[in-house]
């Protein structure tokens, strides 16, 4: 099968488009034909890598992982054995944050793993959003947002502030979302309360306080919003920060009582892409698209997502519609 192989650390120009072996779905396994996937920040991460020490767990010298893409979208091949839930044909959707692989034509995932049929009437570019859903839910369920709460997201236009806006409003709290000026209708658009231009005000000086500060960008630190924060604010963000101070800022505030910051990591969860399928289907999450590129092209996508400057999600077009139906 086609797919984007990266045999080396470096620079989105290492990446070839190659033949490597389809896999086999084992027992209690659902392989996809890929119609789409994505390519996001942490895609580049793996494939730099960055932060340095990521090599512990992703490979000293070479990636473990020649495949990324963690997103995906497409019609179920064939099943392994045991498998009840799905069957072939069927148009699925979700993630595979532990092995990735979903930059090629086909993909095997567990069936109890994060998949899930569908949302009816979307297209397959506008289902692979789960990854930036996911890391967003995770923070707002570890801030305990409820009805009523006020956060502020900086960084509402990307992947994971997208969907961070969206998922906040969905928990009934009260939004301002802070984006450059070409987002700010964006932002208004899938329910901001409020939407802030940094480039026209420093956003920490607004003389209000919040519950909850979220970057979900990585592009601010906990000293300069710490204006924002209540008394007993929270304060979280999607990068290690400045001198990796997230990390070691959470234990330091637990002891002496005052605001917090926290660091969570995701958990995967089957039930997970139930709630997204629902929220979707709804009308409550919704896919922002910057650029499809074709799965030849995907070096220019990793560059594009590199600049830091994306809209939403960056959409691969691994086999189009036409081409599976014909298959």
């Amino acid at each position: 099968m086609k797919a984007a192989v990266s045999a080396r650390y470096g620079s989105p120009d290492v990446l070839e488009i190659g033949q490597v072996a389809k896999p086999e779905p084992k027992v209690g396994e659902v392989l996809i034909r890929i119609h789409t996937t994505t390519v996001s920040r942490t895609d580049c991460g793996m494939l730099r890598p960055h932060p340095f020490f990521i090599r512990l767990v992703s490979g000293l010298f070479r990636p473990k992982l020649t495949v990324l893409g963690m997103d995906f979208a497409g019609t179920v091949e064939t099943v392994g054995a045991g498998v009840t839930s799905f069957k072939p044909g069927d148009r699925v959707f979700g993630m595979s944050p532990d092995t990735f692989g979903a930059h090629a034509e086909y993909l095997s995932v567990p069936e109890d793993g994060q998949i899930a049929t569908m949302p009816a009437g979307l297209r397959f570019d506008e289902t692979v959003i789960c990854e930036g859903a996911w890391y967003a839910d995770t923070y707002l369920k570890k801030f305990g947002l409820k009805s009523g709460d006020r956060i502020l997201i900086y960084g509402g236009s990307g992947a994971i502030g997208t969907a961070a806006v969206q998922l906040a409003k969905s928990y009934g709290a009260e939004v301002t979302a802070v984006v450059g000026t070409r987002h700010l209708d964006l932002v208004k658009s899938l329910g901001a309360d409020r939407a802030i231009d940094y480039t026209a005000q420093e956003f920490t000086k607004i003389g209000e306080l919040f519950d909850f500060v979220f970057d979900a960008v990585g592009k601010t630190s906990y000293f300069h919003c710490r204006s924002l924060m209540k008394p007993d604010g929270v304060f979280s963000a999607t990068d290690l920060g400045p001198w990796y101070q997230n990390l070691w800022l959470g234990p330091w505030f637990s002891l002496i009582g005052r605001r917090s910051v926290i660091f969570p990591m995701p958990k995967t969860s089957k039930a997970f892409m139930g709630y997204l399928k629902t929220l979707m289907e709804a009308g409550a999450l919704r896919a922002v698209i910057d650029r499809h590129y074709r799965l030849e092209a995907i070096a220019d996508a990793y560059h594009y997502v590199e600049t830091a400057q994306k809209t939403g999600i960056v959409v691969i077009t691994v086999t189009p519609e036409e081409e599976g139906r014909q298959a």
